[in-house]
C-alpha cells in the first residue's frame, strides 16, 4: 500500500480512494467466529468483560491468527509461529492498512506481530497494544477496564479541532505511543502534506502573467475556504483584512466571487489538485493560508500547495512554521503584523513592486532551498506521500508499535527469569508536547471584545475546556478500574461539582 492518507470523522472533503477501498474490502472480508476459532488453542480470551459495546465480542482469536499471510515489510529473522506473536489491535478498524482480510502478520525490524481490526481479541493475553485514531477516540467510548498488560497507541495526523481531549495532559497521557503532526511525538507525521523537495521546486506562473491577471480585475489575494467557524476563527481576520485590500473569496466562507465553471466549483476538484483548478489559482500572487486550528507543526496543504504553485502563502497556523521553510524569505506570517491594515499595506507594496515580490520565490531557483533541517527531515522519512513505491505511515506506525512491544515482552521475560534482579521495563507515557495545542483565541481582537452570544466563543472555548474534564474523568475511571462506560457521565458530574466549589 502506498503513502496515502487515512480518513475519519470530521475530515476535509471526500476520503481518498485507497481508504474507500479499505472500507469496501473490510465490508466484504469480515466474517464471524467459527469452529476454527475454538481450535486455535486460545480459549482463555473468552473471559467476561464489563466494558459495554465490546465485551460481547471478547472471544478467542480464530484461525486467521494462525494462518495470516505475511506482510511484505522490511523483514526480519523472527521464526516464531503466528501462535506465539504479540497481537496489535486497530481499535479504529477503518484505518486497518491491510487487504483483504481482518488480520495480517507484519515482519518489522525487531520482530513480528499479528495485527488485526477484530475486537474479538480485545481481552486476549497476547493482545499487547490497542491502536486508536485520534479523530475517532471519545472518552465516553473508551474500552474499559483498561488491561494492565496492554499499551495504548495514538495515531492522529489530523487537526487539533477534531479532538481537543488530546491537547490536555490527562488526555494525551492516556497513551503510551504517539504518531502526530508534532515533531516531538514518537513517530512524527509533521511533513505529511509535503511529497518531497521536488514539490516545492515546481515552476511558478510568470510575474507578467500574474500582473495581466490583476489588470483583468482579479485581486492580488486569494481566499478559498468552505469550512467556516473553526477554532482558528480565520474568517474573522479575513473579514477585517478585506476592508483594506481586494481579496477574492471563492469558497463558502466570505464568498464574494464565482469560479469560472461548475466543474471547478466541485470541492473534489480542489481536493484532488485537478490541473485546471491548480492553473486557475496559480495566477494569484498571494494565497491566504490559515489553518483551521493553531498548533506547533500543524501544517497542511494550505501552506504547501501555494508554495508548489509559486504563490506566496500569507500564513497563520503553526507558530514554529519558520523551522520548516525552504529559506528565510518564502512566506508572509500574519502574526508579524500589528493589524490586518498593516498586512494589507505590505501586500499592496509587494503587488506593485515585482522585484521585491519575486524574492519570495527564490527558493525555486537551483540551490534555493537552504534549510538543511527540512532537507534532512525529508531524507530520513521512511514513508511516502502519494508515492506507491514507499510504505504509508499507517504501516510505518504499526511496525513502530510492534517493535516496541516485542522489546517490552522480552524485557518482561528477562525480569521474570531473573526473579527481580533485572528491573522490569519502565512504563512509557506520552508527553504533553506530543500534541499540546493551545486554547483557541479569536482570529481578530480579544475574547473580551466578543459578545456573550458569539457562536465561535460558545462553540470552541466550551469544547476545549470540556475536553479537559473528559480526560480527567476517563483517567479517574481507569485508576479506579471501572468497567462500566455508562458511569462516565457520573464522573463528569463529579468534576463539574468540584470546579464549581473551587470558584
Amino acid at each position: 500500500m502506498g503513502g496515502g492518507r487515512p480518513g475519519g470523522a470530521g475530515r476535509r472533503g471526500p476520503a481518498p480512494l485507497w481508504l474507500a477501498l479499505v472500507l469496501a474490502w473490510g465490508a466484504l472480508a469480515t466474517e464471524g467466529p467459527g469452529a476454527a476459532e475454538r481450535e486455535a488453542g486460545l480459549a482463555d480470551a473468552a473471559e467476561p468483560c464489563g466494558a459495554e459495546g465490546w465485551a460481547q465480542d471478547a472471544v478467542p482469536p480464530g484461525a486467521a491468527f494462525v494462518a495470516a499471510a505475511s506482510y511484505r515489510g522490511p523483514g526480519n529473522n523472527d521464526t516464531r509461529s503466528n501462535k506465539a506473536l504479540p497481537i496489535l489491535l486497530w481499535w479504529s478498524g477503518s484505518l486497518f492498512p491491510h487487504f483483504p482480510g481482518d488480520t495480517e502478520r507484519i515482519d518489522c525490524p525487531r520482530g513480528s506481530c499479528l495485527v488485526t481490526r477484530s475486537r474479538r481479541v480485545a481481552r486476549h493475553r497476547r493482545t499487547k497494544a490497542l491502536i486508536f485514531y485520534g479523530t475517532d477516540f471519545r472518552a465516553y467510548e473508551a474500552p474499559l477496564p483498561r488491561l494492565p498488560h496492554q499499551t495504548w497507541a495514538l495515531f492522529h495526523e489530523e487537526s487539533p479541532m477534531n479532538n481537543y481531549l488530546l491537547s490536555h495532559p490527562p488526555g494525551i497521557q492516556l497513551f503510551n505511543y504517539t504518531a502526530t503532526f508534532r515533531r516531538e511525538s514518537d513517530y512524527p507525521l509533521t511533513l505529511q502534506w509535503l511529497p518531497g523537495v521536488g514539490y516545492l521546486r515546481g515552476p511558478a506562473v510568470p510575474l507578467a502573467e500574474k500582473d495581466e491577471w490583476r489588470r483583468k480585475g482579479y485581486g492580488p489575494v486569494l481566499y478559498m475556504q468552505s469550512h467556516c467557524d473553526v477554532p482558528s476563527d480565520r474568517d474573522r481576520y479575513v473579514r477585517e483584512l478585506m476592508k483594506y485590500i481586494q481579496v477574492d473569496s471563492y469558497g463558502k466562507c466570505l464568498h464574494n466571487r464565482e469560479l469560472p465553471s461548475e466543474r471547478l466549483r466541485d470541492t473534489s476538484t480542489a481536493t484532488t489538485e485537478d490541473s485546471e483548478f491548480m492553473a486557475f489559482i496559480a495566477r494569484y500572487k498571494f494565497h491566504l493560508a490559515l489553518e483551521n486550528a493553531i498548533c506547533d507543526d500543524y501544517m497542511t496543504e494550505k501552506l504547501w500547495r501555494p508554495m508548489h504553485l509559486g504563490a506566496v502563502p500569507v500564513y497563520r497556523g503553526s507558530p514554529a512554521v519558520r523551522d520548516w521553510m525552504p529559506n528565510n524569505l518564502s512566506i508572509i506570517l500574519i502574526d508579524d503584523f500589528e493589524s490586518p491594515q498593516e498586512l494589507a499595506k505590505y501586500l499592496d507594496f509587494l503587488d506593485k513592486n515585482g522585484e521585491e515580490y519575486m524574492k519570495y520565490l527564490e527558493y525555486k531557483n537551483l540551490g534555493g532551498i537552504k534549510n538543511q533541517f527540512l532537507l534532512e527531515s525529508l531524507e530520513r522519512r521512511e514513508w511516502g506521500v502519494n508515492d506507491m513505491t514507499l510504505p504509508n505511515y499507517l504501516n510505518g506506525f504499526e511496525c513502530f508499535v510492534c517493535d516496541r512491544e516485542n522489546t517490552r515482552v522480552r524485557e518482561e521475560q528477562e525480569h521474570k527469569k531473573s526473579r527481580g534482579k533485572i528491573p522490569a521495563p519502565r512504563p512509557r507515557i506520552a508527553q504533553f508536547k506530543h500534541m499540546g495545542c493551545p486554547m483557541p483565541t479569536p482570529g481578530f481582537g480579544s475574547v473580551e471584545d466578543l459578545s456573550g452570544g458569539d457562536s465561535w466563543k460558545e462553540m470552541w472555548l466550551q469544547d476545549y475546556w470540556q475536553s479537559l474534564d473528559q480526560g480527567e474523568a476517563l483517567t479517574a475511571m481507569i485508576h479506579r478500574n471501572e468497567s462500566h462506560q455508562g458511569r462516565f457521565w457520573d464522573y463528569m458530574h463529579e468534576i463539574f461539582l468540584k470546579r464549581t466549589r473551587q470558584r
